[in-house]
């Protein structure tokens, strides 16, 4: 008869954990990609930036998030958005960090932001210092509130930064100057990117407001 004898029982131990080692090395590579170091830190980085509405009526004045007038006035009414008139979006950021937008789009054309100055941080009168010169199309502002109450309203702030932040939390309302003739009744994709690379669409329609 043929003696046969078993692998002796250091060797096994030693083989189990060889492959218990290789096996796991080759997980760790494998799954390494899917976590960031924000992850691991306890600060998830997702972006969670909500279009609640916007304003894109083609009337005097224009509207905030908070249902205020806050001085954005607009061009003449009644002869389709034009050149130079603005639409206001109202955003609202439910992210656990702060989102910077990158670029804004709508229809096609892409907006850049465009800070207020300590001098002159508020929206006044269409044309006017306070908003987007001519020179700044195409551009947009951010505002984050209308300093007043209804029928009281005194020019909204608008941000002074370098990148259009949006704190956790905050309303805000972005102002976009147009570059184009937009016509009324136009379906306008609306589109932001920020400097993460995170995208948030939404539809405006041109002479109405929804929010």
């Amino acid at each position: 008869m043929t003696s046969r004898r078993a692998v002796a029982p250091i060797i096994a131990t030693l083989l189990l954990v060889a492959i218990a080692v290789v096996g796991g090395s080759i997980i760790f590579v494998f799954s390494q990609g899917f976590f960031s170091s924000a992850q691991v830190s306890g600060a998830p980085n997702i972006e969670s930036l909500r279009i609640t509405g916007y304003d894109a009526r083609d009337s005097t004045v224009l509207t905030l998030h908070d249902g205020l007038a806050a001085g954005i006035v607009q061009g003449a009414a009644s002869n389709g958005l034009a050149t130079g008139e603005r639409i206001a979006v109202y955003l609202q950021n439910n992210s656990v960090q702060k989102v910077t937008l990158s670029e804004i789009r709508l229809a096609g054309s892409v907006y850049s932001f465009v800070p207020g100055t300590v001098a002159a941080s508020t929206l006044d009168a269409f044309g006017g210092a306070g908003l987007l010169a001519s020179s700044a199309i195409p551009g947009y502002m951010i505002a984050t509130n209308s300093n007043g109450v209804a029928g009281a309203e005194t020019a909204a702030t608008v941000l002074t930064t370098t990148a259009g932040e949006i704190q956790p939390g905050q309303q805000a309302t972005v102002i976009i100057q147009l570059d184009e003739n937009v016509k009324t009744g136009r379906d306008a994709q609306f589109k932001i990117t920020t400097t993460n690379g995170a995208v948030f669409v939404g539809t405006v329609i041109a002479g109405q407001q929804s929010g």
